[in-house]
């Protein structure tokens, strides 16, 4: 097999494929796993922080929600059914929210 290693020599060699995304309009290499993930996620919902690309942490909302509790006059509820008042009595339940 003579030449076999001149012709091995002169082959070019294999192109290392970059994976490269944009943050915060710069243009970041990461590897194939972690520009999949910003794929998905969207490339808005990462940010820079020290050179690394993270997640966004997301907004906290101030939204508060009402529980049932019981109360001296309140809801009687049909079949247990919170969403269907039957009547009002004492002794019943109500909605109310939270106070922290």
């Amino acid at each position: 097999m003579p030449g076999f290693f001149e012709a091995m020599a002169g082959r070019p060699r294999p192109v290392v494929k970059k994976h490269v995304v944009i943050i915060q309009g710069k243009e970041i290499e990461v590897n194939l796993a972690k520009k999949l993930e910003i794929q998905q996620a969207g490339e808005d919902k990462y940010m820079l922080e020290n050179n690394e690309v993270v997640l966004r942490p997301k907004p906290k909302t101030n939204r508060t929600f009402s529980v049932l509790t019981k109360n001296d006059r309140g809801y009687s509820f049909y079949n247990g059914d919170p969403y269907w008042v039957e009547s009002i009595v004492e002794e019943g339940y109500r909605w109310q929210i939270e106070s922290e």
